[in-house]
């Protein structure tokens, strides 16, 4: 038990400092990234489903990859 608390602690700090040099280099976490997103990822659904309608399902081609991750650390 001990030792699940510890390394709690050690990943907390770890993104704590993390955090301070990410902001020392000019570097800032987007916290409001997947509110971000969610409204991308819903407009590629309905395009999905509306291929998916109109061509069928052998030929549909649905790109369900909607979270880009070099968007969570952005530059100032």
């Amino acid at each position: 038990m001990f030792h699940i608390l510890k390394n709690i602690i050690w990943i907390v700090g770890f993104v704590v400092v993390g955090s301070f040099v990410l902001d020392y280099f000019g570097y800032e976490i987007n916290k409001n990234y997947f509110k971000e997103r969610k409204s991308d990822c819903q407009e590629k659904l309905k395009e999905c489903q509306s291929d998916l309608l109109h061509q069928g399902i052998d030929n549909a081609k649905c790109n369900f990859n909607c979270l880009d991750p070099k968007l969570v650390i952005r530059k100032k």
